[in-house]
């Protein structure tokens, strides 16, 4: 059976930007293709990651983006997950390539979020929930994570102090992260002293509203070798996806199960441990998201997600020395939706090439990706990649 590697990856500015949806996606292909044949002579399937329809009224990604990278009669599929979607399609890609499919696959991801404006983002978000037992009600991203988060420091003792410690550690990434759209330190003050969104979470517990495109290359060893030098590889060893429920009262609201599963999953099939982990990336789309799935995945005992934000000799026992949110996170380095799983793939390539500059982790190996969509777990795509 082939194993996946990626070979190349591009990603456009993040943040508010004039460019369109598929501007963005031609900065990240350009970059992604750099020193490359052109995309018409190697991709053989693209798969774009797009939330909502509803930023730029556009369909049909799959067909749009194929069309602007130069593709012709290949198969071109939009995949939705919400903020999974990203994620998603590179699983979709990965296993293409791992199942002889295809060759060569290209994981490509966009959002323009900011052209609906605050409330078009708000409503197309709202979208992720159910629609009869959550939407009607009004409620929103902020206050059911604000839910998680209200339990999460009730059962543990956690203050939010301590939350708002892991967006100071997301912003100090983002600083040495030229792709980053807040690449500037805050302090505890700045973040306690900031409007409550939905108490207990605060402005800067938040990840912003944020436009990127991304691209990722997928291909099996041949081609592969016949592209670049075996260390501008990295192979993904590991790819798993898990759907809990979509309502946030009807499961554990301190314990992303569907997450955890997904994790599992991924180490058992990639045969690693949380304990090989070097550098993570996992959703933190609220300060509370980075403790709780730091859990999940396995990293941190139950109760001491939080410790997250702590150098790893700070942490409790049983923590594993992993790096979290290296690239700033969704928090930090910005939250394009449909882009967000595909960042976090960047990132984790970049580590594992030695690409990753200011914030390079030293030796690091192995890498883990979390991407989740809907409130919390309600779909969540996990992955292992492999220097």
């Amino acid at each position: 059976m082939p194993e996946p590697q990626i070979v190349s990856v591009g990603l456009s500015p993040v943040g508010r930007t004039d460019l369109t949806g598929r501007d963005l996606f031609s900065a990240a292909l350009a970059e992604a293709f750099d020193g490359l044949p052109d995309p018409a002579e190697v991709v053989e399937a693209l798969y774009v990651g797009n939330q909502s329809e509803r930023y730029e009224h556009q369909i049909m990604y799959g067909t749009l983006l194929a069309e602007w990278a130069g593709l012709r009669d290949v198969p071109a599929e939009r995949v939705e997950g919400c903020a999974a979607a990203g994620a998603m399609s590179l699983r979709r890609a990965v296993e293409d390539v791992r199942a002889g499919r295809h060759d060569a696959v290209l994981a490509a991801g966009v959002e323009k979020m900011t052209a609906g404006g605050t409330g078009g983002a708000t409503d197309s978000l709202s979208a992720a929930f159910d629609r009869a037992l959550e939407q009607r009600s009004g409620i929103t991203a902020p206050s059911q994570y604000a839910l998680l988060a209200q339990r999460y420091m009730h059962e543990h003792d956690v203050t939010e102090r301590d939350l708002a410690a892991i967006a100071v550690k997301n912003h100090a990434n983002a600083v040495r992260n030229p792709r980053a759209q807040f690449r500037s330190e805050i302090d505890i003050d700045t973040v306690l002293e900031s409007d409550y969104v939905a108490p207990p979470l605060k402005l800067f517990d938040c990840a912003p509203v944020s436009d990127g495109g991304a691209a990722v290359l997928v291909t099996n060893e041949a081609v592969a070798d016949d592209l670049v030098p075996a260390e501008e590889t990295v192979a993904v060893s590991g790819a798993a996806s898990a759907s809990h429920n979509l309502a946030v009262a009807e499961r554990n609201l301190t314990f992303p199960e569907g997450a955890a599963a997904a994790a599992e999953r991924t180490f058992g099939e990639a045969g690693v441990t949380p304990a090989d982990v070097d550098v993570a990336e996992v959703h933190d789309a609220f300060t509370v998201c980075e403790a709780l799935l730091s859990e999940a995945a396995g990293f941190a005992p139950r109760g001491r997600g939080i410790e997250c934000a702590m150098p790893p000799g700070e942490r409790s026992e049983g923590w594993t020395d992993v790096r979290l949110s290296t690239s700033g996170g969704l928090k930090a380095r910005g939250h394009p939706i449909g882009a967000t799983g595909l960042a976090q793939a960047v990132e984790a390539y970049e580590q594992l090439t030695g690409r990753a500059g200011d914030r390079q982790v030293e030796d690091a190996d192995t890498a883990f990706l979390l991407n989740e969509g809907g409130v919390a777990d309600a779909v969540t795509v996990t992955h292992v990649l492999e220097a």
